[in-house]
């Protein structure tokens, strides 16, 4: 961090402490007990957040919070100013550095003053040859405009970041906040992948805490790899722009940076389902094939998605009458038989004359321009050459979603965004290429990060207010605060065993930041599957939020009936898993929508004091009471698992077993090891093809023998009439012996009710 000289003055003036220093200024935020904002101007005198609307902002600032604002001195005699409130108290010094306390008094985050000083360094001839031979060497990030370098302890635990590579703790190794397409096989070397969440949750002995640095321009991540006593985070340009985030423990940390940036709406419930896709579904007879294929073999299933051979020349909002026949014909087609149309849209726009897409964005401006803002910028995608529209204005928003609705009046039931990091195939988007924040001029070097979270915006905002129902946008590319928007994939994977067993940390990592709507392509996009890897695939995401296979054209279709009648048996066994479990990730939604918390959660966010989950990353949590321990590795048929302490019960026979130590689980390739906490209830439904074939009539409420208790909470599953209280939230209560007890928290007419409710002890 750079040194701004002596504090000059400081004046409070409501939440906001200004702090004048010799060579600079600093404003110091309380917006909650637990939330302090530091801001340091660098390029713009505002914050420009996309990731907290004022609607966010509204939010966070009607919780209220009391603190006391003073001065004072460090040991070493500088002069300091300390603000405070009831759980933190950040100190900010001579030079400007930041440190921050507890309630306790103790420092829980300090400003590294020293010297950065690499363990590892490049030479310049190093770096010549090795670029000479085709590596790629990074520029240094030690010089760059925006930089907190902060102190930590030599066993904490850092967690974070979305989607990026890596293990569940990511200390040790460093990444990169630019969105990437990148289709090749990652590893946990890369640094950027599709998203950028400059959000990090540090975990010691003591304290646990976040740090979100919101700042969309290419930013930089060492964490801890440079030098053990330091992490470091530096940008390009923009602001200095962190929120300290306190919380004592992972779940107030998480819950407190969803009450920031937002949390994940609550989706319709056929969205949760299971869905299958391929890039190369190149007819309507390949889509009414895989269709009818999953209804004659009993697998639940959703949606046969539509990838770009559904477009007429991969030109987006068009139909390709030759192979798919009218538009709107196959939709309904499907429809009577329980299938939703999802369809892909990319936001590349091909450059034709007479195309209405061009010829409308052309002639009102819509596109980014080129770095003399003199013509539209061109590159080129799927369509040839084509123009990118410029999302970050709401006139540009509003026209793409007018079309958007073209889709849904068609029939089309969700959107899926790709593509939109933005990918093109003529080298990357320079930086200097031009287009808007709104009104303001600005160049895709503050954009590029955000160009994903407007394209979501634009499509939600469109579908939400012209059909009234909750849509469901997928997209590749986002940034913090995307959650609002969209449900997220970690992008083109392969079919590899590594990249399973990756699947469990990605996934974690992204509930730990907001989104709780994530999956990957089960079987892997990219390269060919095997039958034991694809089976394994779909035990270990089987509790996905966001339940999808899907593959690339020029490897193997992964359609489960192709790789015999085991892997097909054990598809169905674990599809129908999850739609038998389909209330209860539901229930963990409407409780997201209150706490932030995700479905799908890593070990350590529910036992934070056992060190044996701090990176377990072979094993994860279903809101409280649900393990489950996938086998990610090729031919193994015994599973390691981790029970932490308390008693689990086998799902499968209702063994009762003692945790707080590992234990060895018989796993041949049709057993997924899952595990019930004791004291659970969990609701359960029957079979069924597709939500909404049939009226939910019965709930078995699936209890451990001790008994316990349970939230159960039921809307129409579609719409937005459950904010006007049209919904029923059920509380109940089994005993020991199993009888049940039932209190209704909240009725509505409008919502029908169960005819039956039994109890199923394990």
């Amino acid at each position: 961090m750079r040194d701004y000289g002596k504090i000059k003055n400081y004046k409070a003036e409501g939440r906001k402490i200004a702090v004048e220093f010799e060579k600079g200024r600093m404003e110091v935020t309380v917006l909650t007990d637990e939330i302090i904002n530091v801001f340091v101007p660098i390029w713009s005198d505002d914050h420009r957040s996309k990731a907290i609307e004022r609607d966010d902002l509204e939010r966070v600032l009607s919780k209220g919070c009391n603190f006391d604002t003073s001065e004072g001195s460090t040991k070493d005699g500088r002069r300091s100013i300390e603000i405070k409130t009831s759980c933190l108290k950040a100190v900010v010094k001579d030079g400007g550095s930041v440190d921050f306390y507890d309630a306790a008094g103790r420092l829980i985050s300090a400003q590294f003053e020293g010297e950065r000083v690499p363990i590892k360094t490049v030479g310049i001839w190093e770096k010549e040859l090795l670029e000479a031979e085709g590596h790629t060497v990074a520029d240094t990030v030690l010089d760059k405009p925006v930089s907190d370098v902060r102190c930590i302890g030599k066993n904490d635990s850092l967690y974070g970041l979305g989607d990026k590579m890596g293990l569940l703790d990511k200390r040790s190794y460093e990444y990169e906040n630019w969105n990437t397409d990148d289709p090749s096989a990652h590893n946990e070397q890369y640094r950027s992948l599709y998203k950028s969440i400059p959000f990090l949750i540090c975990k010691g002995k003591e304290y646990t805490y976040g740090l979100f640095y919101d700042n969309t321009f290419h930013g930089y991540f060492d964490l801890a790899k440079e030098n053990a006593e330091y992490i470091a985070y530096t940008a390009d340009d923009g602001n200095l722009d962190l929120y300290f985030i306190g919380g004592g423990n992972i779940k107030s940390v998480v819950g407190n940076y969803t009450l920031l940036t937002g949390v994940t709406p609550l989706p319709q419930l056929w969205t949760l389902g299971y869905h299958q896709c391929r890039w190369g579904y190149s007819s309507a007879k390949d889509i009414r094939e895989v269709a009818e294929k999953f209804r004659e073999l009993d697998i639940p299933c959703e949606s046969v998605q539509y990838d770009i051979d559904y477009m007429d020349g991969y030109r987006v909002f068009t139909w390709n009458e030759k192979d798919y026949g009218k538009p709107g014909e196959l939709f309904k087609e499907l429809k009577a038989k329980g299938f939703k149309p999802v369809v892909i849209i990319d936001p590349g726009t091909k450059r034709e004359e007479g195309y209405f897409m061009y010829e409308e964005g052309t002639k009102n401006g819509y596109f980014f321009r080129n770095a003399e803002d003199t013509e539209d910028y061109v590159n080129e995608v799927w369509p040839g050459e084509a123009n990118y529209p410029d999302f970050g204005r709401e006139e540009v928003r509003y026209w793409w979603g007018k079309h958007v609705n073209d889709l849904t009046d068609m029939g089309v039931a969700a959107i899926w965004n790709d593509m939109n990091e933005p990918a093109s195939f003529k080298g990357p988007l320079p930086e200097e290429v031009v287009g808007h924040d709104e009104d303001r001029k600005t160049t895709h070097r503050e954009l590029h990060n955000v160009y994903g979270h407007f394209m979501a915006k634009a499509t939600y905002e469109a579908m939400k207010e012209h059909t009234k129902k909750r849509p469901l946008v997928i997209t590749r590319a986002s940034y913090s605060g995307t959650q609002k928007y969209a449900a997220v994939w970690t992008g083109d994977n392969q079919s590899l065993w590594s990249h399973l067993a990756m699947m469990i940390p990605q996934l974690c990592t992204l509930g730990m930041c907001g989104y709780s709507i994530c999956g990957v392509d089960i079987g892997g996009f990219g390269a060919d599957t095997t039958p034991e890897l694809l089976a394994r695939w779909i035990e270990a995401a089987s509790f996905a939020t966001f339940f999808r296979n899907h593959s690339a054209n020029g490897s193997i279709r992964q359609e489960p009936w192709l790789f015999g009648d085991e892997v097909v048996d054990i598809y169905r066994k674990y599809v129908k898993l999850h739609y038998r479990f389909l209330p209860y990730i539901y229930d963990l939604m409407y409780e997201e929508q209150k706490t932030g918390l995700p479905v799908m959660r890593p070990l350590v966010m529910n036992y934070e004091d056992d060190e044996n989950t701090f990176n377990l990353n072979d094993e994860y949590m279903v809101g409280d009471s649900i393990l489950v321990a996938p086998v990610v590795a090729a031919g193994e048929r015994v599973k390691k698992v981790y029970l932490p302490k308390g008693d689990w019960y086998r799902l499968t026979d209702g063994e009762k077993i003692s945790g707080g130590r590992y234990i060895l689980e018989e796993a041949p390739l049709d057993y997924l090891p899952v595990f019930i906490k004791a004291g659970s209830v969990i609701p359960t439904y029957e079979d069924m093809a597709y939500v909404g074939e049939k009226e939910f009539k019965k709930l078995t409420l699936l209890a451990t023998p001790e008994g316990g208790k349970a939230t159960h909470y039921r809307d129409n599953g579609e719409d937005y009439s459950y904010l006007d209280g049209e919904y029923d939230l059920y509380e109940f209560e089994v005993s020991k012996e199993g009888k049940l007890k039932v209190n209704m928290a909240n009725s509505s007419e409008r919502i029908a009710k169960y005819e039956e409710i039994a109890v199923s002890i394990l």
